[in-house]
């Protein structure tokens, strides 16, 4: 038996470089009771996670060639000179690999991960499309109820088929930890993950509360160090300009991005997109850190009532909100210990959950023989 996962191309495995998707597996990956059976593919690189599982696909030669598919098929080639009884493929945020993963290995059990929204990618926009991805995948697996609803829309049957599965995040603290006067935003430098509003607020408090530092941790592009786009480098240079003590970090490994948080006292989510879950935010709770965000896509399900979550969020509202709870220590202590105490995506119960389902598949695959 053995338990494939198959990567997006842009997604890097990586120590030093991992973002949503990655970190959601290796979560999963670090308590699941299959962990010697799987192997995760994806591009190569210089410092992968779990070396002993993880498999790194060189690019194709030739340039023009889809990287995805490329690594499907050397996925596929791989499994196919291995001669398992049985293969259970998990397709990551790739819909359009099942046709060829489906046709070229018969005998697999295929599962498919949707950590964005399947109206806006390419293999399951379509209601025709996603009933034949029903047809041919063991499970359908979402990060949200939000996403969820996005698969089935115009689709009556076959619904079973379709789990949520909230991402898991690795509490590593036994206590709330120490929270100083620091305040972060986390996340790519692009207009839909509110950033411009973040620099605008952030401009208009700076001296109003001269006892806190006010830290900006990403980039325009998912893992790139120097590389920016021309919207990210106008921001970051506004966000410098405004004071000593408005720090621009960079793209920040997992790692580090825990030390931050284990430190701050509010991170700032202000998203003015559908985010499909909000791990950024799950990752804050297991900290202890106080939540600002808005009420979009699938964050109220991560989030709950245990922080501020504003409607059609702009910078006025998010100006006040921030305000009156920078101006309120026991508000601000109130929502820390909310998300302390209320954290409950942590990645021993997504891993669990999803062990029941591969389970699943393994049972019924040893019954039909």
């Amino acid at each position: 038996m053995k338990i494939n996962i198959i990567l997006p191309y842009k997604e890097k495995f990586d120590k030093f470089k991992s973002s949503a998707v990655s970190n959601t597996i290796i979560n999963n990956l670090e308590y699941s009771k299959f962990k010697k059976y799987i192997s995760i593919y994806g591009q190569d690189v210089e410092n992968p996670i779990s070396p002993e599982n993880f498999i790194g696909i060189k690019p194709p030669l030739l340039p023009f060639f889809s990287k995805n598919m490329h690594i499907a098929k050397k996925m596929c080639s791989k499994i196919l000179k291995e001669k398992n009884n049985i293969n259970i493929i998990e397709i990551h945020n790739r819909p359009y690999l099942i046709d060829y993963i489906h046709k070229t290995i018969t005998s697999c059990h295929i599962s498919i991960f949707f950590h964005n929204n399947p109206l806006e990618m390419k293999g399951s926009k379509s209601t025709e499309e996603r009933k034949k991805i029903l047809d041919k995948a063991d499970f359908v697996f979402c990060v949200s109820e939000f996403v969820k609803s996005k698969f089935l829309s115009g689709i009556s049957y076959q619904k079973k088929k379709v789990i949520v599965l909230y991402n898991g995040v690795d509490r590593k603290l036994k206590h709330l930890p120490k929270k100083y006067k620091e305040i972060i935003f986390v996340g790519r430098l692009v207009p839909e993950k509110g950033v411009q509003l973040f620099v605008k607020v952030i401009k208009k408090l700076y001296y109003k509360f001269p006892d806190y530092k006010f830290f900006l941790i990403g980039s325009s592009h998912l893992g790139v160090l120097k590389k920016q786009s021309n919207f990210a480098e106008k921001i970051i240079k506004e966000y410098e300009d405004i004071g000593n003590r408005a720090i621009y970090c960079g793209f920040a490994s997992n790692y580090d991005v825990q030390k931050f948080m284990k430190r701050a006292s509010l991170i700032v989510v202000p998203s003015t997109w559908d985010e499909p879950f909000g791990l950024v935010i799950a990752e804050a709770m297991s900290n202890g850190t106080a939540v600002i965000t808005s009420n979009v896509g699938g964050i109220p399900e991560v989030i709950g009532k245990n922080g501020i979550v504003i409607n059609n969020i702009n910078e006025t509202k998010l100006l006040k909100n921030m305000y009156e709870l920078l101006s309120n220590s026991m508000k601000m202590k109130k929502l820390q210990n909310l998300s302390w105490e209320n954290f409950s995506h942590s990645n021993i119960k997504s891993s669990k959950k999803l062990d029941m389902y591969r389970n699943k598949i393994l049972v019924s695959s040893s019954n039909k023989k």
